[in-house]
């Protein structure tokens, strides 16, 4: 049976992928302003992409309302289309990034807000010295990068992924105690646990249940009550505890190098133990640079 080959008619494909990238990051984000910001664009100019691919499609993508948008029915079909694209696109720069055998260039990094301040620095002189002409970049989030649409190279988690087509190397165990300033710890000297938990102060999270569900096993018998201060920042959470507002968790290897941090009713053990994961996508692991990177890494992140 002979073979039948179906060519692409190419003149049916009438838009620029500049343009559909910009309607779907538009889309993801919520706003024009959102997207120009993950783009690294202005505005305007993100506006006039979207408002060419409307004209060049002859339909209406978004609807104005009051200074937000709102994709149309033809938006919303569409939307599918251009995530698949999105996709492809990414595994298109992956494979590409992967080919390449220099190790000139840019290397992004993500990690935590903690890690970023505390952690990365030093391993970037390391890089730097012994690989200068790499470019490093980091991402300080405490949301996981998605590597596969290569919003970052390398990621540093305290989960395993569960996508195949990313290598975890599993770096070790972190014991994460409750860590406060000297001179806040100094009034409960001498007293037991069951008579500190009530006095305590502590900074939680937005899910400060999370939290006190997390912590129980481990014998801290602590509530809502004992919560005071909520933010989502690990890095405000740093300062907040170091100037004596109470206490939060922190890893030991961290909160050992601050001086003036010492661990909370250390007798009661850590509350808490993670796991410190580095990752990358399985593509990525063929280009010199960000193997380079990954390795060095590996070797310092959990010496």
């Amino acid at each position: 049976m002979a073979h039948i080959r179906i060519r692409m008619d190419w003149s049916s494909v009438n838009f620029d992928w500049n343009q559909a990238r910009a309607f779907l990051i538009t889309a993801e984000e919520g706003s024009l302003s959102a997207a120009a910001r993950a783009l690294g664009t202005t505005q305007p100019t993100l506006s006039r992409q979207v408002a060419a691919l409307e004209e060049e499609l002859g339909l209406t993508l978004f609807e104005r309302v009051g200074k937000g948008i709102i994709l149309t029915a033809a938006g919303t079909q569409l939307l599918e289309y251009a995530k698949q694209m999105g996709a492809a696109a990414g595994l298109f720069s992956l494979a590409s990034s992967g080919q390449s055998q220099s190790l000139e260039g840019t290397v992004c990094i993500s990690a935590s807000e903690i890690d970023a301040m505390l952690r990365l620095p030093d391993i970037v002189k390391t890089i730097q010295r012994l690989e200068p002409c790499i470019q490093i970049e980091i991402v300080a989030t405490n949301e996981p990068s998605d590597l596969k649409r290569r919003e970052a190279d390398i990621a540093i988690r305290s989960f395993r992924p569960t996508q195949g087509d990313l290598i975890a190397k599993k770096l070790g165990e972190e014991r994460i105690w409750f860590f406060g300033s000297t001179d806040y710890l100094s009034q409960f000297e001498g007293m037991p646990p069951a008579e500190i938990f009530p006095r305590l102060k502590i900074i939680g999270f937005e899910q400060s249940e999370r939290l006190i569900e997390a912590v129980k096993d481990s014998g801290w018998q602590i509530d809502k009550s004992n919560i005071s201060i909520i933010t989502a920042s690990h890095l405000v959470h740093w300062q907040l505890v170091k100037e004596g507002m109470g206490l939060s968790l922190f890893p030991e290897e961290i909160a050992h190098k601050e001086k003036d941090l010492q661990i909370a009713i250390a007798e009661l053990g850590p509350p808490m133990t993670l796991p410190l994961w580095l990752i990358c996508h399985r593509e990525l692991r063929t280009n010199p640079r960000v193997r380079r990177v990954f390795d060095i890494l590996a070797e310092n992140l959990f010496p």
